[in-house]
């Protein structure tokens, strides 16, 4: 209550010097991380230009009005107008958050987007949303993760026994069954947490984010693929009486503004990977590929844990089998369209 009381005394600040129009919306992300910082500013400009002026947003960086992990909240209460976030956050409020944030061996980013807004994902995951009060709009789509920074070999799935790693979402629970330490460390702490020995090991993005964190600094090894996150969206989450007051108009903006944002970053983030990981190696970081005794072994943890958490909860099971219906549907379509390696 202490942190909703400073958000209002802080947005009534805002509207003294504000249009009526103009929203708050605050980022679980600093401002300044590579391209999850820009991306809410870069929709904002968007729909500002988009709407001609009618609709302005704010935009806010981590801890600005709430600590991270307090942005769902916030919005929810409607403390907060908007927030931008990673969806898996709130699995702990909504468990398909997680799904939608990091599937294991999940869907590629092209097949994740053809079933948000094609093959019925989107309005699955509403309904989760709705019983919080909270708008959820797709906006920023991560393209396939590293599978980490590691001071420790991994040549077996024995070695994730005892690792000390910061990992989220459904891959935290795989390794977790694997008997590793996770833990969810905010951005900003990673890298510290690194350098002083307190992880052994960590993920956060793709190569083109991980390096302007400075991973490379304090860490032997980078491991590929990214198998616990082979995409994840980040979203726009909006306070549904917000989203109410803009209009159906304005909230068509909003979702076509998502989208030209999604396509942005993906071909952003793409031109960005080989430099990126030219930069690491050059850093003496040595960067791997995990042995496929070990991608097998995970595979087949984390199919486990997708089964357990469908069990749990119905709109989870709800979206499993819609997603990976999906997956072998489009399937068929992809491994023909295998082109053979370059010789």
């Amino acid at each position: 209550m202490k942190h909703f009381a400073m958000i209002a005394a802080a947005t009534a600040a805002f509207a003294v010097t504000t249009p009526a129009n103009a929203y708050e919306l605050q980022s679980t992300f600093g401002l300044n991380v590579p391209s999850l910082g820009e991306s809410p500013k870069n929709f904002a400009r968007m729909v500002s230009e988009m709407t001609g002026g009618e609709v302005e947003i704010n935009v806010h960086g981590a801890g600005d009005f709430v600590p991270p992990y307090e942005v769902f909240g916030a919005v929810s209460s409607g403390a907060l107008d908007m927030g931008f976030d990673w969806a898996g956050y709130w699995s702990q409020q909504i468990p398909v958050a997680n799904l939608v944030g990091s599937m294991p061996f999940g869907p590629s980013p092209e097949v994740a987007m053809g079933w948000m807004f094609h093959g019925g994902g989107k309005e699955i995951i509403q309904k989760a949303y709705d019983p919080f009060n909270v708008q959820f709009v797709p906006c920023h789509l991560v393209v396939s993760e590293a599978g980490g920074w590691f001071n420790k070999e991994i040549n077996s799935v024995e070695d994730f026994q005892g690792l000390n790693m910061r990992i989220a979402g459904l891959g935290g629970l795989t390794l977790a069954k694997l008997g590793a330490n996770t833990q969810t460390v905010p951005a900003g702490e990673i890298y510290l947490s690194l350098e002083t020995g307190r992880l052994d090991a960590a993920e956060f993005s793709a190569p083109s984010l991980d390096v302007g964190m400075g991973f490379q600094r304090v860490s032997e090894y980078y491991y590929f693929p990214g198998w616990h996150q082979p995409m994840s969206w980040d979203s726009i989450i909006v306070n549904k009486a917000v989203w109410e007051k803009l209009g159906e108009e304005n909230q068509s903006i909003i979702e076509d503004a998502c989208r030209a944002n999604i396509t942005f970053n993906l071909a952003d983030q793409i031109n960005a990977q080989g430099p990126a990981i030219a930069q690491i190696r050059e850093a003496g970081t040595e960067i791997r590929r995990f042995p496929d005794e070990v991608l097998a072994g995970l595979r087949e943890t984390a199919n486990v844990v997708l089964d357990e958490q469908a069990e749990k909860d119905p709109i989870f099971a709800e979206a499993l089998a819609s997603l990976r219906a999906y997956m072998d549907g489009v399937g068929e379509w992809t491994a023909l369209q295998v082109l053979p390696a370059a010789e």
